[in-house]
């Protein structure tokens, strides 16, 4: 999430609202114990991971450096296929032909280099298929013409080629600062606009009104680095709501394009889903 968040397809998945939990019951238990600090402790995502995981998903969220994060994330795919069904519950089997890229903030930068990379050089471990991209406010570095590498922007409209759909979701109050000392937390000219402006189809890009960069996390994150989430970002009232939409959108995200099934994410993008936790004020859509 903070670091790339990778999402594995498991067994058929809930067919229940993508808004609220699944029927599958959740167990969190650590993958890799090597990794290490990053900006944002992965345990803040906890609920967006329950909730995606209830509707039939493995998923996987590395702690990374900020430094060689990109090496570590890949090492992490690379440890997938031999790895992952050992720590798993008997009864539980990954299908690794069914697998998606993600990522919140920074991550959602690191997921997309990812992607790209694997363009060019598929990952060597065998039997895995990415199909599918989810960049949740994705933030190319502090401000325009100031990236942090990975570079990911070129400024050159459709011009990611990706082999995976993609889903790009922003936060209406992220360009805003909480202070004019500090920038905002998804500012303007390096946020998910441009991500999605990037993007070839198909691609999806759904930006939440009146909610922040960091409402997708926990609605309680303790700790300096937990309270400084509350402090940096201009926040909307609650997390819930946009932490909801996220992870629904993500399902349905999913279900489209790890399963077939798009008529949860058509429902969503043509206004016809009633049960929307918040309100968008973009939507936007690349198809065939």
């Amino acid at each position: 999430m903070s670091s790339a968040c990778l999402l594995a397809s498991a067994s058929a998945s809930s067919s229940m609202n993508v808004f609220q939990l699944g029927n599958y019951t959740v167990s969190v238990f650590p993958v890799n114990p090597q990794s290490t600090v990053s900006p944002l402790t992965n345990s803040f995502y906890s609920q967006l991971i329950q909730h995606i995981a209830s509707h039939g998903y493995i998923v996987i969220a590395p702690q990374l450096f900020e430094i060689d994060e990109m090496e570590s994330a890949k090492g992490v795919t690379e440890w997938l296929s031999n790895g992952l069904g050992s720590v798993l519950p008997p009864m539980v089997r990954p299908n690794l032909s069914k697998a998606a890229l993600g990522g919140h903030s920074r991550g959602g930068k690191i997921a997309f280099a990812l992607a790209l990379s694997y363009t060019s050089n598929p990952p060597s471990s065998n039997g895995i298929k990415y199909s599918a991209l989810v960049g949740i406010d994705p933030v190319e570095g502090p401000r325009k013409g100031m990236p942090l590498p990975p570079i990911v922007l070129t400024y050159v409209p459709r011009s990611f080629d990706l082999d995976m759909a993609a889903l790009v979701v922003g936060s209406g109050l992220g360009e805003i600062r909480t202070s004019a000392l500090i920038h905002a937390c998804a500012p303007k000219g390096v946020n998910h606009k441009e991500y999605f402006n990037e993007c070839r189809l198909p691609a999806y890009h759904f930006v939440v009104k009146d909610y922040g960069h960091m409402d997708t996390l926990d609605d309680v994150t303790r700790g300096i680095k937990g309270i400084a989430t509350y402090r940096a970002c201009k926040s909307g009232k609650s997390r819930e709501p946009m932490r909801t939409f996220v992870g629904g959108i993500t399902i349905a995200f999913l279900k489209a394009y790890l399963e077939g099934d798009h008529s949860h994410l058509n429902a969503i993008k043509d206004g016809k889903d009633i049960s929307l936790p918040v309100e968008l004020q973009t939507v936007e859509c690349l198809e065939d």
